[in-house]
Protein backbone atom coordinates (compact mmCIF):
# COMPACT_ATOMS: atom_id res chain seq x y z
CA UNK A 1 0.00 0.00 0.00
CA UNK A 2 1.27 3.52 -0.51
CA UNK A 3 -0.19 7.12 0.13
CA UNK A 4 -1.47 9.36 -3.16
CA UNK A 5 -2.74 11.83 -3.95
CA UNK A 6 -6.80 10.83 -4.22
CA UNK A 7 -7.95 14.02 -5.56
CA UNK A 8 -7.84 13.40 -8.87
CA UNK A 9 -8.90 9.93 -10.85
CA UNK A 10 -5.55 7.41 -11.35
CA UNK A 11 -4.62 4.30 -13.06
CA UNK A 12 -3.34 1.16 -11.41
CA UNK A 13 -2.72 -2.65 -13.02
CA UNK A 14 -4.48 -5.33 -10.85
CA UNK A 15 -3.30 -8.64 -11.66
CA UNK A 16 -6.71 -10.28 -12.02
CA UNK A 17 -9.57 -10.96 -14.76
CA UNK A 18 -12.64 -8.52 -15.07
CA UNK A 19 -15.07 -11.31 -13.54
CA UNK A 20 -12.33 -11.92 -10.45
CA UNK A 21 -12.12 -7.62 -10.02
CA UNK A 22 -16.25 -7.99 -10.08
CA UNK A 23 -16.72 -10.79 -7.66
CA UNK A 24 -14.48 -8.78 -4.72
CA UNK A 25 -16.49 -5.53 -5.59
CA UNK A 26 -18.81 -6.18 -2.76
CA UNK A 27 -16.40 -7.06 -0.38
CA UNK A 28 -13.95 -4.45 -1.09
CA UNK A 29 -16.24 -1.65 -0.86
CA UNK A 30 -18.81 -2.99 2.08
CA UNK A 31 -20.69 0.44 2.87
CA UNK A 32 -20.90 1.31 -0.89
CA UNK A 33 -24.33 1.06 -2.80
CA UNK A 34 -22.79 -0.65 -6.02
CA UNK A 35 -23.92 -0.57 -9.49
CA UNK A 36 -21.55 -3.01 -11.42
CA UNK A 37 -21.63 -3.97 -15.34
CA UNK A 38 -18.79 -5.39 -17.11
CA UNK A 39 -18.14 -8.32 -19.44
CA UNK A 40 -15.03 -10.57 -20.23
CA UNK A 41 -12.96 -7.20 -21.52
CA UNK A 42 -14.31 -4.28 -19.93
CA UNK A 43 -16.41 -2.82 -17.27
CA UNK A 44 -17.30 -0.12 -14.54
CA UNK A 45 -18.11 0.02 -10.85
CA UNK A 46 -20.03 3.18 -9.96
CA UNK A 47 -19.85 2.99 -5.80
CA UNK A 48 -22.48 5.77 -4.01
CA UNK A 49 -21.65 6.45 -0.32
CA UNK A 50 -23.39 9.39 1.91
CA UNK A 51 -20.59 11.86 1.42
CA UNK A 52 -19.40 11.14 -2.32
CA UNK A 53 -18.46 8.86 -4.98
CA UNK A 54 -16.00 6.24 -6.56
CA UNK A 55 -16.09 5.40 -10.18
CA UNK A 56 -14.02 2.36 -11.24
CA UNK A 57 -13.18 1.47 -15.01
CA UNK A 58 -11.46 -1.53 -16.38
CA UNK A 59 -10.67 -3.28 -19.66
CA UNK A 60 -8.40 -5.87 -20.33
CA UNK A 61 -4.46 -5.85 -20.82
CA UNK A 62 -2.48 -9.19 -22.75
CA UNK A 63 -1.91 -11.15 -19.99
CA UNK A 64 1.69 -11.24 -18.10
CA UNK A 65 3.60 -14.33 -19.19
CA UNK A 66 6.54 -15.55 -16.98
CA UNK A 67 7.69 -19.30 -18.43
CA UNK A 68 4.73 -21.03 -18.75
CA UNK A 69 2.45 -19.06 -16.19
CA UNK A 70 0.01 -16.44 -17.74
CA UNK A 71 -1.17 -13.97 -15.07
CA UNK A 72 -4.51 -11.86 -16.21
CA UNK A 73 -3.95 -8.15 -16.20
CA UNK A 74 -6.59 -4.96 -16.22
CA UNK A 75 -5.94 -1.55 -16.03
CA UNK A 76 -7.90 -0.16 -14.00
CA UNK A 77 -8.91 3.98 -13.41
CA UNK A 78 -10.17 5.11 -9.79
CA UNK A 79 -11.85 8.37 -9.81
CA UNK A 80 -13.38 9.49 -6.61
CA UNK A 81 -15.80 12.79 -6.33
CA UNK A 82 -17.38 14.56 -3.21
CA UNK A 83 -15.54 13.18 -0.15
CA UNK A 84 -12.83 14.50 2.06
CA UNK A 85 -9.31 13.15 1.40
CA UNK A 86 -9.01 11.38 4.68
CA UNK A 87 -12.01 9.44 4.17
CA UNK A 88 -11.02 8.76 0.33
CA UNK A 89 -7.84 6.89 1.32
CA UNK A 90 -9.97 4.99 3.83
CA UNK A 91 -11.90 3.56 1.04
CA UNK A 92 -8.48 3.21 -1.03
CA UNK A 93 -6.77 1.38 1.70
CA UNK A 94 -9.55 -0.65 2.48
CA UNK A 95 -10.35 -1.67 -1.02
CA UNK A 96 -6.40 -2.70 -1.53
CA UNK A 97 -6.45 -4.71 1.46
CA UNK A 98 -9.72 -6.45 0.32
CA UNK A 99 -8.47 -7.35 -3.05
CA UNK A 100 -4.67 -7.78 -2.49
CA UNK A 101 -3.74 -11.72 -3.09
CA UNK A 102 -1.96 -14.10 -1.04
CA UNK A 103 1.79 -14.66 -0.85
CA UNK A 104 5.27 -13.94 0.99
Amino acid sequence: MFRQDLSQAFTRTMGCSGSELAAWLQRALPQASLAIESNAAIGHCRASYADGELLIEWHALEPRRIALLSVPQLEVQFSYSGMPQERRQAIQTYFDRATQRGGG
